[in-house]
C-alpha cells in the first residue's frame, strides 16, 4: 500500500477512468499492478506481506479500485478495512476472492477503526456495488464519477442502526471460521 496520508477528492465531473488514475497516483499504484503476479500489502518488521494475484482477485480489483474512488476511502490500512466493510454491505456478487479478502480486512479493521468501519458497513447496505459485473467492462470507465455514485446509490453518509450493528458482528464472527480449525488443532497439541 502505498504512502499518501490523505485521499484525494474525485470530483462527479471525472470520469472513472481519470479518477481512477488520480487515485494510482495518489497511492503510488503506477497503472494499478493487475498484470503482477504477487500482490505485496507492507513490510511488518521488514517482512513482506503479501499473497498471489490470482486472476479471480485481478477481476474482482478492478472493481474494487473503482469502489475506492467512488466512495473516498483511502488505500491505507483503515481505507481498506472501510472498504472491505462496505463492499460486504453493498455485495460482492459472484467475487468469490472480494468476499474471502475482505472479510479478512474486516478482521483487523473492526480493532484499529471500529467506528469507521462500521458507518463504511452501513453505508455499503444502503448501497449497490459494481460486483454484479463479471468483470470490468471498459466502457464503463467513460462514466461520470456522479452518475455511477447516483446509479449505485451511493450516499455520503448514514448513521448506523441496531440492524447494521448486528450485521457487521455476524460478518466479523463468520470471518473468525477460517482460523477455528488451526486454533483448534493448536488447543489440542497444547492439552498434551
Amino acid at each position: 500500500m502505498g504512502a499518501a496520508a490523505v485521499a484525494p477528492v474525485y470530483e462527479g465531473t471525472l470520469s472513472l477512468r481519470e479518477a481512477r488514475k488520480k487515485y494510482f497516483d495518489a497511492w503510488g499504484f503506477g497503472d494499478g499492478g493487475y498484470e503482477a503476479t504477487w500482490v505485496e500489502l507492507k513490510k511488518v518488521a521488514g517482512i513482506p506481506l503479501g499473497f498471489p494475484n490470482s486472476d479471480a482477485r485481478r477481476r474482482a480489483v478492478k472493481l474494487h479500485d473503482l469502489h475506492h474512488v467512488l466512495t473516498g476511502y483511502t488505500a491505507d490500512w483503515t481505507g481498506e478495512a472501510e472498504i472491505a466493510a462496505w463492499e460486504i454491505g453493498a455485495g460482492c456478487g459472484g467475487h468469490v476472492a472480494a468476499w474471502v479478502l475482505n472479510v479478512m480486512a474486516l478482521q483487523y479493521g473492526v480493532w484499529i477503526a471500529p467506528r469507521a468501519v462500521l458507518a463504511a458497513f452501513a453505508r455499503g447496505r444502503r448501497s449497490q456495488s459494481l460486483y454484479a459485473a463479471r468483470e470490468l467492462d471498459e466502457r464503463l470507465l467513460e462514466e461520470r464519477v456522479e452518475e455511477t455514485r447516483a446509479r449505485l446509490g451511493i450516499p455520503e453518509e448514514v448513521e448506523p442502526r441496531a440492524s447494521d450493528v448486528l450485521g457487521l458482528a455476524a460478518w466479523w464472527v463468520a470471518g473468525l471460521a477460517p482460523w477455528a480449525w488451526p486454533l483448534a488443532a493448536l488447543g489440542l497439541v497444547l492439552a498434551r
